[in-house]
């Protein structure tokens, strides 16, 4: 998942605009791009460490623990990063990097539940689903487990994260298949009662079926998702599931 900055040309474009170009394309758009050679997580987590052991945090190392947080980092591994890289940096570059990493991760708990679901399951939690955001309340995780042959992901959702209603489209064939790795949520279609999940649980969807998917209020929950082969295939986004619906389960 590529980063996009833009932060260069923003506030540079005019003033500086070869160092704008460099920081937007060159560092963000390529360096942090090099996903195949060190994830998201692993590069927020070297930043972070690098900008604290300069005793650096301005602004820019509040922004580079909100994207640790958002590529998955706990509460509990960011303090046990920082405290680890105190020994090496020193204590009160720790300290002030702590009070800003406080207000980032403020009113979270301390991860385990998260962390427990994780080793709950053989399949990686994987990476924020940033890239289909925009069809989901809460936060989702992808992790692609096959993209030959048929396409199968890992989908992770925190508690009370759920995807909006969608249909599967094709022609002849598709849909979609799901099978309930870890955790406890729920798949619903349209006009129906919702069908609990739990793992080992699977759920066949044909085409043409409006549905929606995601956790129990009170747990997280992980699914393969299994893209059924079909002819023009595509999917539709539609109306987000409200509180009154999800409440109601």
């Amino acid at each position: 998942m590529a980063v996009k900055q833009t932060a260069g040309r923003r506030d540079l474009g005019e003033f500086a605009p070869k160092f704008a170009q460099l920081n937007d394309d060159v560092l963000f758009g390529e360096v942090w791009g090099r996903e195949d050679q060190l994830s998201l997580r692993d590069r927020s987590l070297v930043t972070v460490v690098a900008l604290m052991s300069q005793g650096l945090t301005d602004s820019s190392f509040r922004y580079h623990l909100e994207s640790a947080k958002k590529n998955g980092i706990t509460k509990t591994e960011i303090a046990e990063i920082l405290t680890h890289a105190a020994f090496y940096a020193g204590w009160p570059k720790a300290w002030a990097a702590f009070r800003m990493a406080k207000e980032v991760w403020a009113g979270e708990t301390d991860g385990s539940g998260r962390a427990a679901h994780e080793n709950a399951m053989v399949f990686p939690i994987g990476e924020p689903n940033d890239a289909f955001a925009q069809y989901f309340i809460g936060q989702s995780y992808l992790a692609p487990v096959s993209k030959d042959q048929v396409g199968i992901f890992n989908v992770t959702f925190e508690p009370g994260c759920r995807n909006n209603w969608h249909i599967h489209h094709a022609d002849q064939g598709g849909g979609q298949i799901l099978i309930c790795v870890a955790g406890r949520g729920y798949y619903q279609e349209w006009g129906r009662e919702a069908v609990e999940m739990k793992p080992g649980d699977c759920v066949n969807i044909p085409a043409g079926v409006k549905h929606w998917h995601g956790a129990a209020p009170d747990s997280w929950f992980s699914h393969l998702a299994v893209e059924v082969p079909g002819v023009n295939g595509s999917n539709e986004w539609l109306e987000p599931v409200t509180d009154e619906v999800y409440a109601g389960l």
